[in-house]
């Protein structure tokens, strides 16, 4: 992700996104399939990691984490054992068959439609045979941005299955519901679990 309003939306919310997600990702119950999905120890990636809500509870459950986030201000608040926080955008995962899983809670998302395909690639490159994909990203057609500037791009179930199989991944288990987030707005929402 490297739209530079989208970027300074979350570099001058860091704090409140600190809160918010906190609270949040500690209510998650899918954090604990995605853990559960992993290999105990295991070396897994946060794609877009703000400040390290999600990464945090990985790490206390004893994985080894990357955390990876485009905004300097997110990283910038990460401070736990067991996480390696990294500036860097999803055009920086490069590395080939070491995670034992990933994690792209609703950051893929603000990657133009065209890019998909491409970030996809470099994530199945970049996990182990059969490592879980938890892939999270808003419901709904085409992009825009939100109240707060945010560039989205919206996806539906039958879009992200021939996504995910053209990258190499088996898609599997799905949820979806509807959420309210720092845009104060409701928003469907949908999360697939995948396999490299």
């Amino acid at each position: 992700m490297s739209d530079p309003e989208t970027l300074a939306v979350y570099d001058a919310q860091a704090d409140d996104y600190v809160a918010m997600m906190k609270d949040y990702a500690a209510k998650d119950p899918l954090i604990a399939e995605f853990i559960a999905a992993c290999p105990e120890g295991g070396y897994v990636l946060d794609l877009g990691s703000g400040p390290g809500g999600y990464a945090v509870l990985m790490a206390e459950a004893g994985l080894s984490v990357d955390a990876l986030d485009a905004s300097a201000e997110m990283i910038a608040r990460i401070d736990s054992p067991g996480v390696s926080p990294r500036v860097g955008t999803f055009d920086d995962v490069t590395a080939i068959a070491v995670y034992d899983g990933i994690w792209a809670s609703f950051s893929l998302l603000h990657a133009p439609r065209a890019d998909m395909p491409r970030h996809l690639a470099a994530l199945h490159r970049a996990a182990r045979p059969g490592a879980p994909f938890f892939l999270g990203l808003k419901r709904g057609t085409g992009g825009d941005r939100d109240a707060l500037g945010r560039y989205y791009e919206y996806y539906e179930r039958e879009d992200l299955d021939p996504l995910l199989e053209a990258a190499g991944f088996t898609p599997g288990r799905h949820w979806t519901g509807v959420a309210t987030g720092m845009a104060g707005h409701e928003q469907g929402w949908i999360v697939i679990e995948a396999h490299a």
